[in-house]
């Protein structure tokens, strides 16, 4: 939906819990590979990027669940996509519903696959 509007740029925060090892986040990758596969982004950075980089802060403190923040700026605008996580409990669910999905099937999926989101 964005590609076609150059006169925003985009960059990506995530919050996990200080436990978290991995900075940035699986997540935050696969959020940053979508959008330079949809974009003219080369590639992605953590903290400071380059022109064609998509800048990926990633923050750990707490307990938190997680959160990821996908921000467009121009000079006219910022439009935000965030997700919060308030716990745990979406993310078995998901597993549970992949589990399900995948009884009688052979193969390697993702959850593209189990949502039907080709």
């Amino acid at each position: 939906m964005m590609q076609h509007l150059k006169q925003y740029s985009v960059s990506m925060e995530e919050i996990h819990h200080t436990q978290k090892l991995d900075a940035p986040s699986g997540t935050a990758i696969t959020l940053a590979e979508g959008i330079i596969k949809n974009s003219e982004y080369d590639s992605w950075k953590l903290d400071h990027a380059e022109e064609n980089e998509i800048p990926i802060v990633s923050k750990r403190m707490g307990s938190v669940p997680g959160t990821h923040r996908i921000s467009y700026d121009s000079t006219v605008d910022q439009i935000e996509i965030k997700h919060i996580a308030h716990n745990r409990e979406g993310f078995a669910l998901g597993a549970i519903t992949a589990a399900e999905w995948i009884i009688g099937k052979k193969g390697v999926f993702t959850m593209k696959d189990v949502l039907n989101l080709g």
